[in-house]
């Protein structure tokens, strides 16, 4: 029996066949969660560890690639991980984020924590917990930033009480817990070496808009960097494997890209740009435990990474550029590099591990094994021109059909400071399998693109971001490849925004619209924001910048904003929103909805119960396509 399969069935999953190539798959295959996610591989490379997920029920289990068995399984469905990884062969780290209620402060909160996994006894211990000398009111105490010299504890940075973030040493196997650094209010970040010493802080006054760094130099906190910033636009990520330097990710200017820096921990002196590409962005780094940083991985429609052990790198340079159709994401590998884990998307792959060792790959498992590949719709990448000559990249997913006259969803991502990847997008996927083109614009403001890219979109939401986004679909149009009749615009948070304003400022542009979790009043956001981060918090400066981009007309706010222009609507408008969403408030869709129906406007409301923002619960993620099937049939139809 091929292992991916059986990987299904040990772990009480139901295996389905899968179907035959021309056959329509049914929504669900698209709606559920992943049935396998976080896959990561042991030390020893003799194990791997994964998320499996199904009717609601999620487990994390260990199994033996050698003898095929699971050493280990635990239920997880109540703390939904975020993401998983080895300590040694015995013990994993658990990062989770959860909505919560807070004692003494209103409303829900998204709180993250840890729990340590031992193998040996198939517990999870939680590794801080709110109370017993951790403050109440924090939402963030699921990171750890080092591990202990003897491997038994991990070092995790909470507040003590509302003027102290502190580092604790928190022990991975039972419930112990003690302050190793007292901090202070401005502390943000800590970093630590191999021998339980720490070696820096970075600090953020947000009354003073004050960026530092301060290291340990003769056992005392000596300041190494100082910027006068409203928005942080340095980010310290980790350490040099000598311990002597912290990894600094900054724009070059001359690149107009984020390139790598260090900054030497004796007297702050920044190196020149290291890792600094003319067309690509230095995007995250790739650490260890302790935060070392040993390569970095540069942004795009697909991934492409630069190790620093140059025998690795030609390794992982040659398997990438073997498939060239094809995006290879790397997320696990032995400390050796013998073994290396991908997750494959693009042609014929619908999001498939795949075990590199000793020159060739092995199928371990796939995400959606309900799904042949022949099955998968292929994403072609390309660019057209706005109205004012700017070039916009675009991601198509062709439905399996002549590309002429086709009917269109166009589908704005997040962010906005985001962008879309070559993968097994579900929700792309599924409207390309209905037989609808799917649109996938990188309007201006979009991350991965350079510096400027994003620079240009300040200031333009409902403009000339909104704007890109009309562009994309007229030339579609005028190219023939889109019934001007037959369009929908579909998207989530800032995409839901989109989609609203273009019912609202494009009105005859669409034949339908669906926001989900998605911005309505651009005015209640930020008023939003300034209540509960206060005035002087960056993030507020930050989406100031973002929407308002300094002097504009008081009703600025109003004129983007769809709320306020509920009368221009002609077409339906489909609502879903999570009840819990701590992101974009519940408020935002149900004020929108109201303000249709006073209008007489044709607009209905799906609340997902207990749902956040990411459409994580799978019952949730179901009943909104299936709401969306139903929304888009009716109105546009299929090809």
């Amino acid at each position: 029996m091929p292992l991916y399969r059986f990987i299904l069935f040990i772990a009480l999953l139901v295996f389905t066949e899968i179907v035959s190539a021309d056959e329509i798959l049914p929504i669900d295959v698209y709606g559920d969660l992943p049935e396998v996610s976080m896959m990561v591989i042991s030390p020893s490379g003799e194990k791997i560890a994964y998320r499996q997920t199904q009717q609601g029920k999620d487990y994390i289990s260990v199994y033996n690639l050698a003898d095929e068995k699971v050493l280990g399984s635990i239920d997880v469905s109540q703390i939904k991980p975020s993401y998983v990884y080895f300590i040694d062969e015995q013990r994993l780290i658990l990062v989770v984020k959860r909505s919560s209620r807070l004692w003494g402060y209103r409303g829900r909160h998204e709180v993250s924590s840890a729990y340590s996994y031992n193998l040996a006894n198939n517990k999870m211990n939680q590794l801080l917990t709110l109370g017993s000398g951790i403050d109440e009111g924090q939402t963030q105490i699921g990171t750890i930033v080092g591990l202990s010299s003897d491997g038994k504890s991990v070092y995790m940075p909470a507040w003590i009480n509302e003027t102290s973030f502190s580092l604790m040493k928190t022990a991975l196997d039972k419930a112990k817990v003690k302050r190793f650094k007292r901090g202070s209010a401005d502390v943000i970040d800590y970093f630590v070496n191999d021998g339980d010493q720490i070696l820096a802080r970075e600090l953020y006054d947000n009354e003073e808009d004050s960026h530092r760094v301060e290291a340990q130099i003769n056992g005392r906190w000596q300041e190494i960097f100082r910027e006068k910033t409203a928005v942080r636009s340095k980010s310290f990520v980790g350490l040099t494997p000598d311990f002597n330097y912290l990894i600094m990710l900054d724009e070059n200017a001359d690149t107009d890209r984020v390139a790598y820096y260090t900054m030497r921990l004796t007297d702050g002196k920044i190196s020149e740009p290291i890792f600094s590409q003319a067309n690509k962005s230095v995007e995250s780094v790739l650490t260890d435990i302790n935060r070392v940083v040993y390569g970095v991985r540069y942004g795009g429609f697909k991934p492409s990474y630069k190790i620093f052990n140059e025998k690795i790198h030609h390794l992982v340079e040659s398997l990438i550029q073997s498939m060239p159709n094809n995006s290879l994401r790397l997320v696990s590998h032995t400390p050796d590099w013998k073994k290396i884990v991908f997750l494959i998307a693009g042609d014929n792959a619908k999001g498939d591990y795949l075990i590199h060792s000793e020159g060739k790959f092995s199928l371990v498992s796939s995400q959606r094994p309900r799904i042949a590949a022949t099955k998968v719709h292929q994403i072609y990448q390309t660019q057209f021109e706005a109205r004012d000559g700017l070039k916009i990249p675009l991601l198509l997913t062709l439905p399996k059909a002549t590309l002429k006259s086709l009917p269109a969803i166009v589908m704005p991502h997040g962010g906005p400071e985001s962008y879309d990847e070559i993968t097994f997008n579900w929700m792309a996927q599924y409207f390309a399998s209905r037989g609808f083109l799917v649109v996938q614009p990188q309007f201006r403001g979009s991350d991965g693109f350079g510096g400027d890219f994003i620079l240009k979109g300040r200031g333009e939401w409902g403009r000339k971001m909104q704007h890109d986004l009309t562009d994309a679909v007229q030339t579609l149009i005028k190219l023939d490849y889109v019934d001007a009749n037959k369009i929908c615009i579909v998207g989530a948070s800032y995409g839901g925004y989109a989609a609203l304003a273009g019912a609202t400022f494009t009105p005859k542009l669409y034949q339908c619209a669906v926001s989900i979790n998605g911005v309505a009043d651009v005015k209640q956001m930020l008023e939003d924001e300034e209540h509960d981060y206060g005035e002087d918090h960056w993030l507020l400066s930050y989406w100031q910048k973002n929407i308002i981009n300094g002097e504009l007309a008081k009703d600025h706010l109003e004129k983007i904003s769809p709320i306020t222009h509920v009368k221009d609507v002609q077409i339906p408008i489909l609502l879903i929103h999570g009840e819990y969403d701590l992101v974009v408030p519940f408020s935002q869709s149900k004020n929108m909805y109201e303000k249709l129906k006073e209008a007489g406007k044709q607009v209905k409301l799906v609340e997902l119960p207990a749902g956040d923002h990411h459409l994580s619960n799978g019952i949730n993620r179901l009943e909104a396509l299936k709401a969306v099937d139903t929304f888009i049939m009716n109105n546009i139809g299929a090809h």
